[in-house]
């Protein structure tokens, strides 16, 4: 069995929909198995369907407004280059409501609902494929992963939105008493669970360089220092997983294709601007035609 797993990685989603669209609708790839963290979380129902031109029409026009209904930041483009810092407003008026986050996304799960319709559930309900969506339960500290086909409809469009929730900067997503978050704090490159539904191929898009030299900017306020720090961490957990995901198969005699940025695409993944996107799916699109079929292995 072959499986498509995607990582997380915020608006760079979009350069996973340019890969995705190459092996789909150009290598004609089929796929058993699918498995997404955040971002990833929000492209494998639709891939699973073969609904790659809804998603692209999607990622090309969705805007931060579209994401956050209370945004932490404010951005600006200076000469070209995105420019963020904190929305000091809106953090306030979160504090003074004694919200547990900086930030609020309702947007995004509306936006969810819009995307992926009861049609679409129903249609990978009958289908014989298995999707995927990792999630971090914060009450018990553990990862999980949720099956399409364990789900209904309503739960399962929550559990795409609490996947794609980087905490403290969006939703905090309460489910059966529980506090759930995104699924990049637990598993940036849920390749394992893949392989443990019986997938012997695997192509997984890891949105990260594989490897990356870095000299950040200096911070010049709290938000930039929480940024880095969550930035820092996402890419260990990322690297660690690689490592994991190496053992699994070797274990498991399974193959793993990996699919990296060919550089550092953005600083802050949490900006949505759509001229940026369309640029990072057709950048996707031709990184893979280019890449393909002599993938990096792990």
């Amino acid at each position: 069995m072959k499986a498509l797993v995607i990582s997380g990685g915020g608006s760079k989603g979009a350069f996973a929909g340019g890969i995705a669209e190459y092996l789909l609708k150009h290598c004609q790839r089929e796929y058993d198995i699918f498995v997404g963290t955040s971002a990833g979380s929000l492209l494998v129902p639709l891939l699973a369907l073969g609904k790659v031109d809804r998603l692209k029409e999607t990622f090309s026009n969705v805007r931060n407004r579209d994401i956050f209904n209370v945004n932490p930041f404010k951005v600006r483009m200076k000469n070209g280059v995105c420019h963020t810092r904190v929305n000091h407003l809106n953090t306030i008026r979160m504090f003074l409501l004694r919200r547990k986050t900086f930030g609020e996304t309702k947007n995004l799960r509306k936006l969810i609902a819009r995307t992926f319709k009861p049609e679409d559930y129903r249609q990978l309900r009958q289908s014989r494929k298995e999707v995927l969506v990792t999630v971090t339960n914060l009450t018990c500290n553990e990862v999980e992963y949720k099956s399409v086909h364990d789900c209904d409809y309503e739960d399962f469009c929550d559990w795409m939105w609490a996947s794609s929730n980087v905490v403290p900067f969006m939703s905090l997503v309460t489910k059966n008493n529980m506090e759930y978050a995104d699924g990049g704090f637990g598993n940036y490159l849920p390749v394992g669970p893949a392989i443990d539904k019986g997938a012997t191929e695997v192509d997984a898009i890891v949105l990260r360089p594989a490897s990356q030299m870095v000299k950040n900017m200096p911070s010049g306020n709290p938000f930039e220092v929480l940024l880095k720090t969550f930035d820092f961490m996402l890419n260990q957990i990322g690297k660690d997983d690689l490592i994991i995901s190496n053992l699994h198969s070797r274990v498991e005699n399974a193959m793993v294709n990996c699919y990296f940025t060919p550089r550092v695409l953005t600083e802050n993944s949490f900006v949505f601007n759509p001229e940026q996107m369309r640029r990072w799916w057709a950048e996707g699109f031709e990184h893979a035609r280019q890449k393909r079929p002599a993938c990096y292995q792990v």
